[in-house]
């Protein structure tokens, strides 16, 4: 799975054939806010959202981010991937 990082619309984005999917988030100091998911009208494939979600977990670990998960379906993700739970700031818990 290929993932974009557009810097300028701030989100992550990979190309399914029914469209793009994109994750959208926000910085503050060294934590990315993960805000939102956004997938073609009709779609649900739970199993490619969650390649893309752990990609962009791959992503924060690499560039040493802490993630906040604001998108309850991003917080189902990581309370389903326990490992993901190191990348919480101290004190947030899912």
């Amino acid at each position: 799975m290929e993932i974009k990082d557009n810097t300028f619309a701030r989100q992550f984005e990979t190309i399914v054939p029914q469209g793009m999917i994109s994750v959208e988030y926000s910085f503050q100091e060294k934590k990315i806010f993960l805000t939102k998911i956004n997938t073609p009208e009709g779609y649900d494939n739970p199993a490619v959202i969650d390649g893309l979600l752990k990609n962009i977990m791959e992503i924060v670990i690499e560039k040493k981010f802490r993630i906040m998960p604001i998108s309850p379906k991003i917080a189902l993700f990581i309370k389903k991937n326990p490992k993901y739970k190191e990348l919480l700031p101290p004190g947030i818990r899912i």
